[in-house]
C-alpha cells in the first residue's frame, strides 16, 4: 500500500466527516432561525463577571477559614 493510497484514503474520510458536520450545522442554523430573534444571541456578547477586590479576599478568607477547620479535625483524628 503506497502512502498516496493511504493519503487519499485519509482525504475520503475526512471529506465524509465534513459533509455531517456541514450536515449538523445546517440543522442547527435553521432550528435558531426557527425559534427567531431569541437565538441570534452571540455567545461572545457574554459579559464576564468581575468582582471586587474586597469581594476576593472575603472569598479567600472564607477559604482559609474552611481549609483550616478541616485540617484542626484532621490533626485531631490523627491524635
Amino acid at each position: 500500500m503506497s502512502i498516496l493510497s493511504v493519503i487519499r484514503r485519509e482525504e475520503k474520510k475526512v471529506k465524509r466527516q465534513m459533509a455531517k458536520l456541514q450536515g449538523e450545522l445546517d440543522g442547527l442554523q435553521s432550528a435558531a432561525k426557527a425559534l427567531g430573534k431569541s437565538a441570534n444571541r452571540e455567545l461572545a456578547s457574554a459579559k464576564k463577571r468581575v468582582l471586587s477586590a474586597a469581594a476576593r479576599a472575603k472569598m479567600s478568607r472564607a477559604a482559609k477559614k474552611r481549609w483550616a477547620k478541616i485540617r484542626a479535625k484532621a490533626k485531631k483524628a490523627a491524635v
